[in-house]
């Protein structure tokens, strides 16, 4: 399969073909660094102010010590010591590859090839607890994201080296995606969202068109929670996960959102998708969390586990997690939409800063210039 490499000149969104990808940037493309390091340069608000929160956090430092490397790795379990301490070595992996690629401090790059070689030369073995789905999700999107940039922008990056890295994630996580996908619907909606941006981050990596479409398939199509057309009302935005608490309907809606802008890269618009159902979400979520009231039912869901919620949870209400600026940055800058609430919440939390579970500081990274409709 041939494909388009990164840093030629970046396509407009156009349809898929069967046989390529439109080019093999994940979610960074040539144009989006290079609009990110102008910013940087100019120090143009708000996204400069996401710099120096991206600069100055623990995980985006050269000199990161690394908390690993482990042999099995859990988020629950025997092994579940090694949460906290994995999530922040991949959480700086990818940080510092960021870093590279904005400043063009090597050091930066090395350090980010470090701590994945570490964990290529000791990681056997993700147990398959009830959390393992969510660890691959979360943390292998990190891992792609770093080999994505080490692969197009720094060549003391062996071949050698990448494909030892590839290994612990096509032998030891992409394992457990298809061990989710394969199963009935058993969780709510954030875990299938969660394991479908990291199944299609891979399969654009990977080059491999099948993985890609399942997942695209598994968005659009799959009886699962985490799905568009399960996760999110058509008429008034309300989650799935409304009822249980607003941090986990955040983080739902940031990881549909995540795949959309994936497919975005590709030409894939997923985000139009049920009369833009995404972006009726986010205005439903910011438009609560803003202490506004919102229509609510109790929700009957594909596993039928979580239809008792009898009314909208309060529960962590007001405390926004960064994914808004994506979402805004798509349907606002691209698109010419109104998203009055996302806006509200954005005069609110920018800049946008670290969150462990997205991509986060999306005042830098999501911020294109409005296109004029």
């Amino acid at each position: 399969m041939k494909k388009i490499f990164l840093f030629m000149l970046m396509m407009l969104p156009v349809a898929l073909s069967a046989q390529k990808f439109v080019h093999p940037g994940v979610i960074h493309t040539k144009t989006d660094i290079e609009r990110m390091r102008r910013l940087v340069r100019d120090k143009t608000e708000p996204a400069y102010g996401s710099f120096l929160l991206l600069k100055e956090h623990k995980s985006s430092q050269s000199d990161y010590q690394i908390e690993g490397a482990f042999r099995v790795i859990s988020r629950d379990g025997e092994f579940r010591h090694t949460k906290s301490r994995m999530e922040a070595d991949f959480s700086a992996a990818y940080r510092n590859a960021l870093m590279w690629i904005l400043t063009n401090d090597e050091a930066h790059a090395r350090k980010s090839l470090e701590i994945l070689t570490a964990y290529a030369d000791s990681l056997t073995m993700i147990p398959e607890t009830n959390d393992a789905p969510l660890l691959v999700g979360l943390e292998g999107l990190k891992i792609i994201y770093s080999l994505e940039i080490l692969k197009h922008t720094y060549p003391q990056a062996s071949r050698q080296q990448l494909a030892h890295i590839t290994r612990i994630f096509t032998e030891i996580f992409l394992p457990v995606t298809d061990n989710f996908y394969a199963r009935k619907p058993y969780t709510n909606g954030n875990w299938g969202a969660i394991v479908t941006k990291t199944c299609m981050a891979a399969g654009i990596y990977l080059d491999n068109r099948e993985m890609y479409n399942r997942a695209k398939d598994f968005y659009l199509h799959a009886h699962d929670n985490g799905t568009i057309a399960h996760y999110i009302d058509g008429e008034t935005g309300q989650i799935q996960e409304s009822g249980r608490d607003q941090g986990h309907s955040m983080l739902g809606a940031g990881a549909l959102c995540t795949v959309c802008e994936i497919a975005w890269k590709q030409g894939d618009d997923l985000y139009s998708v049920l009369d833009n159902r995404l972006l009726k979400a986010f205005e439903y979520i910011a438009k609560y969390n803003l202490g506004n009231s919102v229509p609510f039912t109790t929700w009957t869901d594909v596993t039928g586990k979580y239809s008792n919620w009898t009314e909208i949870s309060d529960k962590g209400r007001g405390r926004f997690i960064p994914i808004f600026e994506m979402a805004y940055n798509h349907y606002v800058n691209r698109r010419g939409q109104q998203m009055p609430y996302t806006m509200q919440v954005l005069e609110q939390i920018r800049p946008e800063g670290f969150d462990r579970d997205q991509p986060a500081f999306g005042s830098l990274l999501f911020n294109e210039e409005p296109v004029r409709h």
